[in-house]
């Protein structure tokens, strides 16, 4: 079975309800490649803003979500508010959670087992520092966070995979198609030794790392990469162009 090519933007802490409208206009606007399923996070702040103004067929996703009921948690967002709101998927693991605000492997399974198991489909993130892919650690520093996360996943169908190498996001610099290629091979590798050959065959694994207009279609003709997860650039209009990328 053919996956599904797949696109994340993920606006981080930026944006206005002025210029986040812009986005959803043109998205709304754009001729989008109906083979292409889409999600957009917005900050928290605007996620109903997003939801109620973009048309229906592009999903929105929550940046974080915590992995306990509703209650005394000041500053988190719980599944069921995500539900109750209409925003079907949360982005976890962004190495920026894990490295600026110290989110253990451990932290991000146990959300990921909390939205899955509440209904929220969860773009999951992976990744190296430069000091990992000098060391030659890169897909031993992955295999440990695939390990941590993997039990705690009932529904593979609820979990799309996003490689996200830390020094490339935000930095311009690019994973070669290659380098971008062997880890995802990886993924599916250990997926198959590890879950089951059918989760291997059937679990979107997306690239993220300073993807933009002009990288994109060489890196969507490789047999691993189903998609990417894209952050400075799903603020542009060139956004419309890397959905567009396996056309």
């Amino acid at each position: 079975m053919a996956r599904k090519f797949f696109v994340g933007g993920n606006f981080k802490m930026n944006g206005t309800i002025e210029s986040i409208k812009g986005i959803v206009k043109n998205l709304n606007d754009a001729k989008l490649d109906p083979n292409t399923e889409v999600v957009i996070a917005p900050p928290a702040l605007y996620l109903l803003l997003v939801r109620e103004h973009l048309k229906n067929g592009i999903e929105v996703a929550a940046q974080n979500v915590f992995d306990k009921p509703n209650g005394a948690f000041t500053g988190e967002i719980s599944v069921s508010q995500l539900k109750d709101s209409g925003i079907n998927w949360t982005i976890l693991g962004h190495s920026e959670r894990r490295t600026i605000l110290g989110e253990s492997d451990k932290v991000v399974a146990s959300k990921t087992k909390f939205a899955t198991e509440g209904g929220i489909s969860v773009i999951w993130c992976c990744g190296e520092s430069l000091e990992d892919r000098e060391a030659g650690k890169t897909i031993e520093v992955i295999e440990k966070q695939l390990a941590a996360v993997s039990p705690k996943i009932g529904d593979w169908k609820k979990v799309v995979i996003a490689y996200e190498p830390i020094w490339a996001i935000g930095t311009g610099k690019v994973a070669t198609v290659q380098q971008a290629q062997e880890v995802h091979a990886a993924i599916r590798k250990w997926l198959k030794a590890n879950v089951s050959e059918t989760v291997a065959a059937e679990t979107r694994i997306l690239y993220g790392g300073s993807v933009n207009g002009k990288n994109c279609k060489e890196l969507a003709k490789e047999e691993d990469i189903d998609g990417f997860l894209v952050g400075g650039a799903s603020l542009k209009p060139e956004f419309v162009d890397i959905i567009n990328a396996s056309q």
